[in-house]
């Protein structure tokens, strides 16, 4: 009878191990994937190193068009930029895409419930920068972080952060203008939001939201995190890819080919006076254009690019930039849902000075 029952055992055990190892595969990193992505980011460096050759190659040896020539540097900016932004586009929107995996908005709105306002508009700032966020999840966001116990002030950082320090406009700035440029565009527009949401928090103006926000309260805070495989981030990414690239590509194209007219045909002497340091009132009326504006971060980079090489501020160019994403005219609307007026003039008055402050700062010192 002993036998029996001990190889009735032993088969057992590996069946009662079997859950274990499976779950231990599942959460293995696969080689495959990431060899695949070894090949793909070297072919996408050899292929990004000849886009300056092919443009130049393109716009003055295909066409004849004269170097130096408006039309023919205009031709050439277009040329070398589209295909260059896109790639970097499509890049860094896949490296992001597998890192919101972790960051999903409930998983946020958990990790930011509780916290101290100090400490919470840090976070808040640094987590706008990898959760999902555009203006039309503006109110659904807002209503999630209130209910969850997420401070007013808190929420704004994060409101802020989200889509003026956006990753494509960081990566951008950084393949456009080099590392100097994003590094500040980074710091100054964390400071931003993180400043501004700690003078809102001190205003205490909750009173402020809509009555139908804070009467509400969430049944289910604490929604299950569902724990994903590396494939299934890896999903993740070419989906970021597929939708924000296929969205927003149309606008690149857009903003590059306005940024080729500026770089061909504007005057240097005419940008320069207009958002140069010399004139006081260039830095309020570059706020006061952006905002109007709807624009994202991949349109708007280009035409930054293209006004600082014509002689336009740093600090004017940037305080335009952070106007245009971060207190855009539709945004504010969809906000009005959740926000009475007083609160939207007191988000809208800090943020601009915050903006406003960089602008002067950085024509200052630079």
């Amino acid at each position: 009878m002993t036998p029996p029952t001990c190889a009735c055992n032993t088969e057992k055990k590996p069946a009662a191990r079997q859950p274990e190892e499976t779950a231990a595969s599942a959460r293995q990193f696969p080689t495959r994937p990431l060899l695949s992505g070894a090949v793909g980011l070297i072919l996408w460096w050899l292929l990004y190193r000849q886009l300056l050759p092919f443009s130049r190659s393109f716009a003055f040896d295909l066409l004849g068009l004269a170097p130096g020539s408006r039309l023919g540097e205009a031709v050439q900016f277009f040329v070398y930029d589209t295909p260059k932004v896109l790639m970097l586009l499509t890049l860094i929107v896949y490296g992001v895409g597998v890192l919101r995996s972790f960051f999903t908005p409930e998983r946020t709105r958990r990790i930011l419930a509780g916290k101290r306002e100090s400490v919470g508009n840090v976070l808040a700032a640094l987590l706008g920068i990898v959760t999902p966020f555009c203006s039309c999840s503006a109110v659904p966001l807002f209503i999630g972080f209130v209910t969850a116990g997420v401070p007013l002030g808190v929420t704004f950082s994060f409101l802020i952060a989200a889509p003026m320090v956006n990753e494509i406009a960081l990566v951008l700035l950084y393949g456009l203008l080099g590392w100097k440029v994003a590094l500040l565009y980074l710091v100054t527009g964390l400071g931003i939001a993180m400043l501004a949401g700690f003078v809102i928090g001190r205003l205490k103006l909750e009173h402020h939201i809509e009555e139908w926000v804070r009467e509400m309260h969430v049944t289910a805070a604490n929604i299950p995190d569902v724990r994903l495989t590396w494939p299934d981030r890896f999903r993740h990414g070419k989906e970021a890819v597929l939708q924000i690239v296929g969205k927003v590509w149309i606008y690149v194209v857009a903003g590059i080919a306005v940024g080729a007219g500026i770089h061909g045909y504007v005057p240097t002497g005419f940008m320069a006076q207009i958002m140069g340091k010399g004139a006081w009132w260039s830095v309020p009326i570059a706020v006061l254009i952006g905002i109007p504006m709807y624009s994202n971060a991949a349109g708007i980079v280009p035409v930054v690019e293209a006004l600082l090489d014509k002689g336009a501020a740093l600090g004017t160019v940037l305080a335009f930039m952070m106007s245009v994403i971060a207190l855009s005219l539709p945004e504010m609307v969809i906000l009005r849902k959740v926000l009475k007026p007083k609160l939207i003039a007191v988000f809208v008055g800090v943020v601009g000075l915050g903006i406003l402050l960089v602008g002067y700062l950085f024509n200052c010192i630079i």
